[in-house]
């Protein structure tokens, strides 16, 4: 191993290893471990380690359930509560430094995933691009993604919106530790998909991560999941009595405070897991249009809904790409089904506006509430009509870039999804050589696929390099330039324009 790969942080020396072109540090702790009393509490800042610490592997994933909703980890990884760390990449050979900086965050619902889900997302950004790349684990499901704070005491405090205080946490440690690996602290590109794009624009309503930050990129976002203390309470209480229910049925009584911290604290963490895929079970049919694990407006670290800041120039004003794909909701079948897909998911999201809108959004999805058209006015109401609000409101205070994700090869299209949640993440990180990747492509349409990942891969690169990419004109509310990334990319103003408008009226409190 050489001596080069030996790296200074300010926590000591972690040495790194070279393969396939590439210079990799994992496992790099970016705070300390919340295990303990540390459990429920905002990231501390990480302990130095004695001598030379083994960086050449990823670290334990969170915890997370193996038979909810979605399942991320594999049965062979380990998980711990002791997974605060992130993974850094550079070019091989890398002198010197000024290297632009890429911080992928993962999506997974905020209930699975991890940094080492697909062990080589980013090596093609790196090696196409010259960039330095960094991807972070941070605190899932129960443990980073409900809000106990109704459950704290003088005693025992329970601290807010972890996963978000995770995430920022590690921008923290990029911004003091990036240099050593030969990147730019002052030119760091956050990026996320899914959940993870939700983490970057909530990431930019967030106080304590401006500055963090120089650009952002937010891939399918449920960009409006998020949700106001007396929402987050009531799915702490339930929580609370399905964990109670799972760990002494019929014997645990958690009517007080003390009751519920206690149970808490003292909860394996599989158990906490467990509880909550039973939480996320519920709220689709008990709230439908909502998703139970999300940030929290607790009015000090996250002091307002995204939405409300990007309307008024709160968010931070950087250089912003958004965007959805065709189809997203068409995923979100069977064990996924978390949408407001389901007839009695729709008729309660109906109730909440007046008929005339009703009839304007019913015009846009034909046979609703049949399958397909359901799956799209799903997809529609979760993540592409917020991202379009996003786009819309950001651009009047910084330069916007919108975009959406058409193509899918054939067997995708054949099968019924089409480009649905997801699928760029195959093209964009340069997947489809896996086994995954090459079954999509047995029918037909893999070349072109991965020749759109080649574009949005470029794109992307430019981005953050420069906060700029040819050919793609900037976002206003006049023409609303889209990106369409297909077999060849196109440039549409304000594609589905009848679509938005019936949205505007169906959901004007967005």
């Amino acid at each position: 191993m050489s001596q080069n790969l030996d790296v200074r942080v300010a926590q000591g020396i972690a040495r790194g290893v070279r393969e396939r072109g590439i210079e990799a540090w994992r496992n790099l702790p970016y705070a300390e471990a919340p295990i303990g009393p540390l459990r429920f509490k905002a990231p501390r800042p990480p302990v130095p380690w004695a001598g030379v610490r083994d960086a050449s592997e990823f670290g334990p994933v969170p915890w997370q359930s193996l038979q909810g909703h979605f399942v991320g980890a594999s049965k062979k990884q380990t998980m711990s509560e002791d997974c605060l760390t992130l993974n850094v990449l550079r070019p091989a050979g890398s002198v010197g430094g000024g290297l632009p900086v890429m911080l992928f965050i993962h999506g997974g619902a905020y209930a699975v995933g991890s940094s080492a889900e697909y062990p080589r997302n980013g090596e093609a950004l790196v090696r196409d691009g010259g960039i330095v790349y960094v991807s972070i684990n941070y605190r899932l499901s129960a443990l980073g993604y409900l809000d106990f704070t109704r459950f704290s005491t003088p005693e025992r405090a329970f601290d807010s919106n972890l996963g978000l205080r995770d995430q920022v946490a590690a921008l923290e440690w990029v911004r003091a530790n990036i240099a050593a690996f030969g990147g730019d602290p002052n030119n760091v590109t956050v990026f996320g998909e899914s959940a993870g794009g939700n983490a970057v624009t909530t990431l930019m309503a967030t106080p304590a991560a401006h500055g963090l930050f120089a650009k952002a990129i937010a891939q399918s976002a449920p960009t409006n999941a998020i949700y106001p203390p007396e929402q987050t309470h009531r799915w702490a209480d339930e929580f609370v009595a399905f964990l109670a229910d799972r760990i002494e049925p019929g014997g645990v009584e958690t009517t007080s405070v003390d009751d519920a911290g206690d149970l808490l604290a003292r909860a394996d963490a599989s158990d906490l897991v467990e509880a909550a895929v039973s939480l996320t079970l519920l709220a689709p049919d008990r709230d439908p249009g909502t998703i139970a694990l999300c940030p929290v407006i607790d009015g000090d670290f996250l002091p307002e809904r995204p939405l409300k800041a990007f309307k008024h120039g709160r968010a931070a004003r950087i250089p912003l790409i958004i965007g959805t794909n065709d189809r997203e909701g068409s995923l979100f079948t069977g064990r996924l089904d978390i949408l407001a897909t389901t007839p009695p998911r729709i008729r309660a999201i109906f109730s909440r506006t007046k008929k005339k809108a009703r009839k304007a959004i019913k015009a846009e999805y034909p046979g609703l509430p049949d399958k397909r058209p359901a799956a799209d006015f799903a997809g529609d109401y979760a993540f592409w009509y917020p991202t379009v609000k996003v786009a819309e409101r950001h651009s009047r205070y910084a330069p916007v870039h919108f975009y959406r994700f058409d193509i899918a090869p054939r067997l995708v299209r054949q099968l019924g999804f089409d480009a649905t949640h997801g699928l760029e993440l195959f093209a964009l990180f340069d997947r489809m050589n896996g086994w995954f990747g090459r079954a999509m492509g047995a029918l037909g349409g893999r070349r072109a696929f991965m020749r759109t990942g080649d574009r949005m891969r470029r794109h992307w690169i430019d981005f953050a390099r420069s906060g700029q990419v040819a050919g793609w004109p900037e976002y206003d509310e006049e023409t609303r330039a889209t990106m369409i990334f297909d077999k060849t990319d196109r440039v549409e103003n304000d594609p589905r324009s009848a679509r938005r408008v019936a949205w505007q009226e169906f959901v004007p409190h967005v």
